[in-house]
């Protein structure tokens, strides 16, 4: 099941019942009246999160779908599953439109730009940079050494940050590719955020810890580029 709540009283509002297996992934539409999740079960479904109806279930993944993000725009939306794929939908239809190949393993983790144009995916030790149109692969992204859990786009595009059971955290420039900066922790990192002043980092490890960082020198993506307090 997936729940609803009220954000100001912590109050449950509905639960969304339908899928048959675990829920592992949801994004929500900026308006705020439409989520979308993902589920063990190899399906997506459509919310409507005012009446709690489901609206469509999306089905063409293999295997199990492990993450879900949605372009800013609401009109699509792209999954990540164990069946080494992505797939990107019309949200309004449910119809496929591109299935992205080129991961060797599971993919764990997707992220859209704020344009809708460009997405990074996560599978083991690589993340991928795609051409959401033309479903076209830009850049691989190496340098973790363990597997990739979570990543996100910084609300400019230019950015990403990706979080890793080998205990870093690294900043990406999406035009180059390149490595700009990485932050070492004690234990194993499994998901991570930007503030919307594309400043500001959350992440959390296994250990139960939330870390929260500020990049400084991002602009210039100098020697000094991607310094973390």
């Amino acid at each position: 099941t997936l729940k609803i709540w009220d954000t100001e009283t912590g109050r449950e509002l509905k639960t969304l019942t339908g899928h048959s297996s675990w829920v592992n992934a949801v994004a929500i539409v900026l308006d705020g009246k439409t989520a979308i999740s993902g589920s063990w079960d190899k399906t997506l479904k459509i919310w409507d999160t005012e009446t709690g109806r489901e609206l469509k279930t999306l089905t063409g993944h293999s295997s199990r779908v492990t993450a879900v993000a949605i372009a800013p725009d609401g009109k699509t939306a792209i999954s990540a599953s164990d069946d080494f794929t992505l797939k990107i939908w019309d949200t309004e239809t449910g119809r496929e439109l591109k299935t992205l190949t080129g991961h060797s393993n599971s993919v764990s983790a997707v992220a859209i730009a704020p344009d809708g144009k460009t997405a990074i995916s996560a599978s083991s030790e690589t993340l991928k940079i795609w051409d959401t149109e033309t479903g076209r692969e830009l850049k691989t992204l190496t340098g973790h050494r363990s597997e990739v859990f979570a990543v996100a786009i910084a609300p400019d595009g230019k950015t990403a940050i990706s979080a890793s059971w080998d205990h870093t955290l690294k900043i990406w420039d999406l035009l180059t590719g390149k490595e700009v900066a990485s932050f070492s922790g004690e234990c194993e990192f499994d998901c991570c955020a930007f503030g919307p002043d594309g400043v500001t980092v959350v992440a959390g490890d296994r250990s139960g810890r939330v870390h929260f960082l500020r990049l400084e020198g991002m602009r210039d993506l100098g020697d000094d580029a991607g310094k973390l307090i």
